[in-house]
């Protein structure tokens, strides 16, 4: 179990939220988030740490994306 850090292209919004719009795989692949179904302050269970978390719809997978203070990172599957 761990975390992989991702690099993440975001909308900064005029009321403060954000919204994560691609995220960068560590093999350098792109991956389009194409809806963003929740977001909580949430701990990461599989990977430690706590910070917002984006339940994500990625080619129509659910995948949870979490910003760390700036750090964004998923959870490593086995």
């Amino acid at each position: 179990m761990g975390k992989v850090f991702v690099e993440v292209i975001a909308r900064h919004n005029a009321d403060g939220s954000v919204r994560p719009l691609s995220l960068k795989w560590e093999d350098d692949r792109v991956f389009e988030i194409d809806m963003v179904t929740d977001v909580r302050q949430a701990a990461s269970l599989k990977g430690g740490g706590v910070g917002m978390r984006y339940t994500c719809k990625i080619s129509g997978k659910q995948v949870y994306l979490f910003d760390d203070e700036g750090r964004w990172f998923v959870e490593k599957r086995k």
